[in-house]
């Protein structure tokens, strides 16, 4: 049987032609992709010429490129469209992928060439954006080992292999965790409270599963709105454990034992590297350089907020005491009363709001928007493949009229993909090749009486996506490991988060928050609720954020490996961030995928961050007009297009004419006056 993944694709734009491509097909491709990667790096190695940027580093930059484009695929259908056999393949694939990353980086013959180069740069006359990936290559080699004794060097390819195997498992276990429960319901009576369009969701749930009733699952659309609107606290609390319990049963899929494996290879690794901790080994590559900062920054933003929070949580006890009848609140608790104080303090409820924010049209508004800043244009191709039915398929145009872009949007949670939002892609840019990029969400789906209609939160999540979307989209650098997201990672949430901004102003506002019936743009009053509601809680929001930022670092610093329970730990970490009494029969760390198999690990507090960089960085906008396209074509030009070209603070400082200003997060937050 021919297999599709030995050769580039012949279809319009190279994209991928998903139908074709068989789980089976995975791992033959793969391991003919690394022997003919690996007697590329065989040809550079053994060249009798002095080493020299082009025929080094340029050369290096070009290796493997079926190789990542099918493990791209790969990954990114294990995150969304999975099985037990895919994921299967995706363990066998991982030792294999990571020996070959391995087999690069402590190629002490191709490190040599590289260091020679780096250490005599001064000889050629390289560009900004080359000196950038000679410096990113040599540091590559270096903080992978390539200075390593051979001893250490085996040590470090048991670490890695182990410790990638160990992030798929934690993922799938919450997955598998996610997936196994249900709460079928048989009365309506206890579904009081709920939404129509919610109880019409979960009937047609219970239908798609032969059973009468109603089923919510552990998918956000489907558990967010029961822990928010039903009146049933029994149901509520069923909910929340089960939600807690996630990777933290005695069942196969307990995380507790991986975690503590994983923060132990971690520190192990970052030693063997001549690192204290993996704080210390991850942070010299941020722009925080250090534990020590982070530590000072999260400290300082505690330091503001918990006065904030402690009298908003003051104003939800009375609350609930006084107008709900509960004396003591618990964790399955707070969404409810948080959302019936908002509902009495703003006089908004966020059902009014629903019916304004059909899928469709915030879609349509969100490309308007991209078109308005930067000129883009996006037009569904429906001859062109995805790998579900629902997902659509975008061809987007630049300014000019040029093809630059393939997007992807999957918007609905089903079995086999993971929950949360997450941008992704199959195809990076470099010159002379544009990127294919993947948005995907799990928002509230349609019924039969309604379309999919947003909570004002999902339309944030899909500005926020499509923020990480314009980043790799508008890219427009020489060399793909420069390119779009391939920034420090406390960077790369500064497009994302700005982009959120445009779901508060008026005249995004009105481009596509329309009525699914009536076509009735948004009422004024609305709008000003929105901009309110931005405020509430801000203080026990930041702390939320916090919390994960703290506990995070508390898995990766010095004393990582004095941990000897996961859970005791996380409730002493936490203790200062919350309110409510402990809850042992949940925990967090075992379902906190962002940290233990995403790259967030020692980079938590970069949302918090990175929301310093955009509450900076939109108040040009505001100043100049949100659609000044002076203001978007510097945007463009000196963040979205250029990647990892050059350190971010220096790309930052070059569109806002100066450093960033906390002070613009905590103002914006209503934190300070």
């Amino acid at each position: 049987m021919e297999n599709p993944l030995l050769k580039p694709f012949e279809t319009p734009h190279q994209s991928i032609p998903f139908s074709s491509i068989r789980p089976e097909h995975f791992i033959p491709a793969l391991e003919e992709n690394i022997k003919n990667a690996l007697e590329a790096i065989d040809a550079i190695v053994q060249q009798t010429t002095a080493p020299t940027f082009e025929n080094t580093i340029e050369a290096l930059e070009n290796v493997g490129e079926l190789l990542g484009r099918n493990s791209s695929i790969l990954f990114n259908l294990n995150s969304a469209e999975t099985s037990k056999t895919l994921q299967s393949i995706t363990q066998q694939a991982s030792p294999l992928l990571t020996k070959f990353q391995n087999d690069v980086r402590l190629n002490q013959a191709l490190f040599e060439r590289i260091k020679t180069i780096y250490e005599n740069q001064k000889q050629e006359k390289l560009s900004v954006e080359q000196q950038t990936l000679l410096e990113k290559e040599y540091k590559g080699f270096a903080r992978n080992g390539a200075l390593l004794g051979e001893a250490e060097k085996n040590r470090l390819r048991e670490i890695d292999t182990e410790k990638a195997q160990l992030g798929l498992t934690f993922g799938e276990n919450v997955l598998a965790d996610t997936q196994a429960f249900e709460l079928h319901i048989t009365e309506e009576k206890e579904l009081k409270g709920l939404p129509e369009q919610v109880k019409e969701m979960a009937a047609e749930t219970a239908q798609s599963k032969d059973k009468t009733g109603w089923i919510f699952t552990l998918d956000y659309p489907s558990y967010v709105p029961l822990m928010t609107y039903a009146k049933n606290r029994a149901l509520r609390k069923k909910m929340s454990l089960a939600f807690g319990r996630r990777g933290f049963q005695t069942n196969d899929n307990n995380n507790t034992a991986i975690i503590l494996r994983l923060i132990e290879l971690r520190k192990k690794r970052a030693e063997l590297l001549g690192y204290d901790s993996h704080a210390a080994f991850v942070l010299e590559e941020r722009m925080a350089t250090s534990e020590e900062n982070v530590k000072n920054f999260l400290e300082d933003l505690y330091k503001k907020a918990y006065p904030a929070a402690a009298k908003e949580w003051k104003a939800m006890e009375d609350f609930a005491a006084d107008q709900l009848g509960l004396s003591t609140m618990e964790k399955w608790d707070t969404a409810y009363v948080s959302e019936k104080l908002k509902q009495a303090q703003l006089e908004l409820d966020e059902q009014q709001l629903k019916p304004y924010f059909p899928l469709e049209k915030v879609r349509a508004g969100v490309f308007e928007i991209a078109g308005k800043l930067y000129g883009l244009r996006f037009e569904k191709n429906e001859s062109l493949e995805g790998y579900h039915p629902e997902v659509e398929v975008y061809e987007v145009y630049n300014r000019k009229g040029d093809f630059y872009a393939l997007l992807y949007t999957d918007f609905f949670p089903r079995p086999g993909k993971r929950n949360g939002a997450w941008m992704t892609s199959f195809r990076g840019q470099k010159k002379d090749q544009r990127p294919h990029i993947s948005v995907v969400c799990n928002f509230s789906k349609p019924t039969a009486s309604t379309p999919s209609l947003l909570t004002f939160q999902e339309v944030t999540t899909l500005f926020h996506e499509f923020g990480h979307a314009l980043h790799g989209i508008l890219a427009n650098t020489t060399y793909g490991g420069l390119s779009g997201t391939s920034v420090f990672w406390d960077f790369v949430e500064l497009p994302s988060q700005i982009m959120e901004n445009w779901c508060y102003e008026k005249e995004a506002l009105e481009l596509f928050a329309r009525h699914y019936q009536t076509d009735e743009v948004i009422p004024m009053e609305y709008i000003q609720k929105i901009k309110k509601a931005a405020h509430f809680q801000q203080g026990l929001q930041t702390l939320r954020q916090l919390g994960f930022g703290f506990l995070d670092l508390s898995y990766h610093g010095a004393q990582a490996t004095d941990i000897q329970d996961v859970k005791s730990h996380e409730s002493a970490i936490l203790e200062r961030v919350q309110f409510l009494k402990d809850t042992p029969q949940s925990c967090t760390s075992t379902a906190f995928s962002h940290i233990f198999q995403g790259g967030y690990s020692a980079g938590y507090y970069s949302y918090k961050w990175a929301e310093v960089l955009d509450a900076d960085a939109f108040e040009l906008f505001l100043e100049k007009g949100i659609f000044d396209p002076q203001t978007a074509k510097s945007f463009e030009d000196n963040i979205l297009s250029k990647g990892g070209t050059e350190h971010p603070m220096t790309l930052f400082k070059r569109f806002r004419g100066k450093a960033p200003d906390p002070q613009a997060l905590l103002k914006r937050a209503g934190l300070v006056v």
